[in-house]
């Protein structure tokens, strides 16, 4: 009854606007503060095209990659995901007959750009490959070879740390600390990629770039590398391409689907698995084709 007076008693007049009202513009200030304001995107892909020779891969792709999440690029073998990943460090430069038009920014600067350095690029974005690539090396030599050649170590003080603290951060440390000196090549496949990623975070990139990283890998193995890249995206942007749905489904925070050489849809990841826009998506997403 206190609820239907107090309801019938209140009116709205038109000289109430502007009006400060303590029970919903308080209201209102405290959602406001709540909200989430987006950080701008760390990369922005506009319109890019991918041709090998003739043959057109990718159709105008823009997409907007935020810092400090893992994307997931899923679709069917043959989609363009791959292609595209090799964009964002421009791997694809090293591809005879690979030619891509449109515009990718890092920071808000074209990487391909004519005064873009790739050497410097490829630092600040790195890739783990889908097949542990060891150098034979050993296991410290192999984290330490990228800060030898970027000059980011003084001495040799300087070069143990950085080697000690990218295999910590790469969840490998404990694992290797009595093997240091022993061949990277020697340890078994996840520990192998783990050294690679500790190889790539050394050089303290700002973007790290994943083709499949535990498709050769076990079950255990590929439970580490999840774990590990959901703690590592609070330092970094990470771009992920898998062909496992869960996969894609646990670690990522937005995925996009490649299809025929073009991204069908982008979104948050909790929405593009339930409630997809696309009805191709829908189908890829429930195993009707891939």
């Amino acid at each position: 009854m206190f609820r239907e007076n107090m309801e019938a008693d209140v009116t709205f007049d038109s000289d109430d606007a502007g009006r400060f009202d303590p029970d919903t513009d308080d209201a209102y200030s405290s959602t406001e503060e709540m909200a989430v304001v987006e950080s701008p995107p760390k990369i922005i892909s506009r319109g890019v095209d991918v041709f090998y020779g003739d043959t057109q891969a990718l159709f105008g792709v823009d997409i907007d990659i935020r810092p400090n999440e893992v994307t997931a690029l899923i679709g069917p073998s043959g989609c363009g995901k791959s292609t595209f990943l090799r964009c964002l460090n421009r791997m694809n430069d090293i591809i005879d007959g690979c030619s891509v038009r449109g515009s990718i920014t890092l920071d808000g600067r074209d990487i391909y750009a004519k005064s873009v350095d790739t050497v410097h690029l490829r630092a600040r974005v790195g890739m783990v490959f889908q097949k542990p690539n060891p150098f034979p090396k050993s296991v410290y030599d192999n984290v330490a070879y990228g800060p030898k050649i970027h000059g980011l170590a003084t001495d040799k003080d300087d070069l143990d740390a950085i080697v000690h603290s990218s295999l910590e951060r790469a969840g490998l440390l404990d694992e290797v600390k009595d093997r240091l000196h022993e061949p990277g090549t020697g340890l078994s496949g996840g520990q192998q990629q783990r050294l690679c990623i500790a190889r790539a975070i050394a050089v303290e990139p700002e973007v790290i770039l994943m083709d499949e990283p535990c498709s050769a890998l076990d079950p255990i193995a590929t439970s580490k590398i999840e774990d590990l890249i959901d703690e590592m995206r609070n330092n970094y942007t990470i771009v992920i391409v898998t062909h496992n749905m869960q996969q894609a489904a646990r670690v990522s925070q937005r995925t996009a689907f490649f299809h025929l050489g073009k991204m069908i849809e982008y979104g948050h990841t909790d929405t593009i698995f339930t409630n997809p826009n696309e009805v191709r998506t829908r189908d890829y997403i429930t195993g009707r084709f891939g």
